[in-house]
This record gives C-alpha cells, structure tokens and sequence, in this order.
C-alpha cells in the first residue's frame, strides 16, 4: 500500500490496520517517507483521531523504532514522571532529584518546549556546560551513581517520535491525544521503567483547555501503560495560570533550585512533593520527600546529576539585559493571570521556538508573578520582565494587558489538582 493510501484513508476517517502503521512510522524513521507525507498523516490523524488499538499501535511502532532499554540493567525500582506541558511547569528539575534522594531510580527522557510550553531540556542547557545528550553508558553511570539523569532522545531511542516531536510543533498537530500519548509513552516504555506519574495539564496553557479532553488525554496515557505491564497513574493539574511564579528557562531553574531548598512557591513546591509521593508509591518505597528538602539530601543528588552531566552552577545562571516591572493598572484581587497569554509572552520574548531551527534565549522570560486571588495595589508589579530588547513591546504590552484582570471583590484560589486517574 502507497504512503498516500495511508494518508487517504484516515483522511476519509477510517481505521488504519497494524501492518500499514508500522510501515509508514518505518518508512518515515528510515527517510523514504517524507516529512510531507508525515505532517499529512499526523493533521488527518489531528482531525479524525485513532481508537484505543491505533494509538496502541502506533506507541509500539514508534518505541520499536529505536532501542528499547533493557529493564535488569538498571538498578533498584525504576520510576518516572511525565508532564503534558505547561507554562512556567519546572516540575521536573527538583521532582526527579528528590524522589531519587528517596531511594528510587529516576531515568527521565525529556524534550524540548512545543509551542508557548517550555522543555525541560531547553531549561536544563540554561545551566553553563550541561550536556542533555549523554551516551548510554554515561546515562547508565549516572543513574548507578546518582540515582537520577535527565536527558533527551538518543539517537537509539524512539527516533521515530524524535523526529515526529519536531514535526508536529510546526504543524500545528500538537494538541492531539493519539500522537500525544504515543509520544509520550513511547519514550517512557521505552526507558525499562517499572511505574509512571503523569501530570496531565488543564486550561488556556495547556494543549487539553477542558477538563473532558484532558480526562481523555489522561485515560489514554493511563491505559496504554496500563496495557504494557506498568504501574500508571495520572493527576490532572490546572494550567489557567503558569505554575511557580517564573516562566522562562534560567528563571525557571532557579524556582528549582529554591524548591529544592524548600524555599520554592507554594503551588510549585506542592505539586513536586505531591508527585514524589505518588512516584515513591508506585515504587514502593516509603520515602519522605519533605525530609529530603530539608536534610539537603535533595539538592546534593541535584548537585551530582549536574556534575555527571559536565554542568556548572558555580557559573550562575544567564541574567537578561533589562528586567522591566509590569504594574497593576488599580488596586483589587488577581481574577486572572492568563497562562496562555503569559506562555505567548514568553515566546515573544525569545524564550521558545517559533520554528524547529530558532534557538532560545536562555535568559528572558517572567518572574515574581501573581497568583490569582493575591492582593496587589496599583502601580505594584504583576510581573517583572526579563528583556534583551528583541520583541516586538507594543505586542508584548498588549499579551500582559490581556493576561492579567483585576477585581473589586476577593477571589478564590482555584484548586492546583482536579482529578486522579489511576490504573
């Protein structure tokens, strides 16, 4: 069957066989397919879905696309953590230190942001000399040595959805669960992970804007591993304003950093320890994560993650040129601090990709945000921006106009965690 057959056929909204995915995800692995025709499949893929055995299917072709890590190689109880994406999520820079501190392994494959969502590895590189493309044997020694590595795609592993991942950021395919969940899983399956927690965004800076479809996303990844052999659970997390109080790569590891401390913001800190304590459980292990913050155990395993990745922090992290206060226009409550808006922003400034060849400047981004529900006075910042004088202001200024409304009236809080889905 021609490539195009393929393309027609779930174009025209019909199930595609497990012959023709494996062929056409090999096809496009090995180069004989192109990125056309790929970027066809993946948009009638975006409008037409795929049922529960497609997306099955196509997880596994794309996680046999590549080497698959063999699980008796790694040692003690392998667990991992999965975000979605979400503006100002840094979740997984203190997440995976910490619950290694505990005593579990922590082999974390990462990506780069899609769209306004930043990427953990983008933050990663903000760290001077830390090198996210370890080879196999150093990423074993890590996780022998430290307990924890967080590294991107190699070359062996699911190069299929490498090359998909890129794809579908300039496409306009992201937002779409069947290619969500057989990206993600394909990567995690393919680490030799025993369990895995999946924090599944919901809101304007998430890819699911309602809780249906991001209860659909969540079912799926849950499912799918489920459906593998692995210990799954999903936690579906609100994404109507960035998480922390950064959005940005340097500024977001250093939230990290002081998470780590035990010094970070409330709703960040809180999602990292509940996420650890779900990871240790699945694991079986009776960890104490809070423990590990203050006794410093957490951070000195960061420490050691860093350095086994050739990584500075003694250097510091990249500072932009200018850091501008945006002030609240009155006095009142923070009704809205719009995720999506703040994410475009970020974008604007230069701290994302617009295309799968720009570069990112490590430096720029937002701090010292506003929550929904804080108190602020007219004139006091709702942000700080942090500028090297490449965006466009007058849209920059109208993103932020937009992002933040303030009311008369007090205003509840809304709840960081909405829904657990469990296997």
């Amino acid at each position: 069957m021609l490539p195009q057959w393929i393309i027609e056929k779930k174009r025209d909204g019909a199930e595609l066989g497990t012959e023709e995915i494996r062929a056409f995800i090999a096809g496009y692995t090995d180069g004989t397919l192109p990125d056309y025709q790929m970027a066809a499949l993946a948009m009638a893929i975006y409008f037409n879905g795929m049922n529960a055995r497609e997306t099955a299917d196509l997880t596994v072709a794309m996680m046999e696309s590549g080497k698959v890590i063999d699980p008796a190689a790694l040692p003690g109880s392998k667990v991992d953590k999965h975000s979605t994406g979400g503006i100002g999520d840094k979740i997984s820079i203190p997440l995976a230190p910490l619950v290694a501190a505990c005593g579990a392994t922590v082999p974390m494959i990462s990506g780069r942001g899609l769209g306004i969502t930043g990427g953990t590895l983008d933050k990663l590189e903000s760290i001077r000399d830390y090198r996210v493309g370890l080879s196999e044997a150093e990423f074993f020694r890590t996780l022998e040595t430290v307990g924890c590595s967080m590294i991107g795609q190699t070359a062996e592993i699911a190069p299929a959805d490498k090359k998909l991942y890129a794809l579908r950021d300039v496409t306009a395919t992201v937002p779409s669960i069947p290619l969500i969940v057989s990206s993600i899983m394909s990567k995690k399956m393919a680490e030799g992970i025993d369990a895995l927690v999946l924090d599944v965004k919901c809101g304007s800076g998430a890819f699911m804007k309602d809780i249906e479809h991001a209860r659909a996303l969540a079912k799926g990844l849950v499912d799918t591993g489920t459906a593998m052999g692995k210990k799954v659970v999903a936690l579906i997390t609100d994404m109507n304003q960035p998480l922390g109080r950064t959005v940005g790569n340097a500024l977001e590891v250093g939230e990290s950093l002081a998470i780590l401390r035990g010094e970070g913001p409330a709703d960040s800190q809180g999602l990292t320890l509940e996420l650890a304590a779900r990871m240790l459980a699945l694991a079986g292990i009776g960890g104490d994560g809070p423990a590990a913050l203050e006794n410093g155990s957490a951070m000195e395993t960061f420490e050691a993650m860093v350095a086994c990745h050739g990584g500075n922090l003694a250097a510091g992290l990249p500072a932009a040129n200018k850091q501008i206060p945006f002030p609240a226009p009155k006095s009142g409550y923070v009704a809205k601090a719009d995720a999506e808006a703040l994410g475009r922003a970020s974008l604007l400034l230069g701290a994302g990709r617009a295309k799968t060849t720009d570069s990112v400047d490590h430096a720029v981004g937002l701090s010292d945000l506003k929550k929904i529900g804080e108190r602020v006075e007219a004139g006091e910042p709702l942000c700080t921006v942090h500028s090297n004088g490449h965006e466009n202001e007058a849209e920059l200024r109208k993103l932020l106009d937009s992002a933040f409304e303030i009311s008369a009236n007090p205003v509840a809080a809304p709840p960081l965690i909405i829904e657990v889905i469990e296997g």
